[in-house]
């Protein structure tokens, strides 16, 4: 079993940042690959950012590029997403996930990863 908690979300303004934690208990994060998603009101989930088991692969969704990073602490259990140039559009609650036992094939299909946190909700103002 694998619990997921995501945290850091809140109100900021466009332009501005946010740091989301997601931290991992039950069994330690450093065994596999993490994914963040997110979900606006009236939309279907969608994939934000994945990083591999080891920290040194990382992919991201076209909307985000450059403006999100992602990168994880395996000795603290923890992954990170850290979220610049926020734009509107960027309001949703985001989600970590993973997968686990087993490797993920399409690291950007929700349905690949059967551990997600509870969300964190992000909301950016004009």
């Amino acid at each position: 079993q694998v619990q997921l908690v995501e945290s850091g979300g809140g109100l900021v303004q466009a332009g501005g940042s946010l740091r989301l934690s997601c931290a991992a208990s039950g069994r330690t994060t450093s065994a596999y690959a993490m994914g963040w998603f997110r979900q606006a009101p009236g939309k279907e989930r969608e994939f934000v950012g994945y990083i591999n088991r080891g920290g040194y692969y990382t992919d991201y969704a076209d909307s985000v590029k450059g403006r999100f990073t992602i990168s994880r602490d395996n000795a603290k259990d923890s992954v990170y997403l850290q979220m610049n140039s926020l734009k509107p559009e960027d309001t949703a609650v985001y989600y970590c996930a993973t997968k686990y036992p087993g490797a993920l094939y399409d690291a950007g299909a929700p349905n690949e990863y059967n551990y997600w946190g509870q969300g964190t909700q992000v909301t950016v103002s004009s």
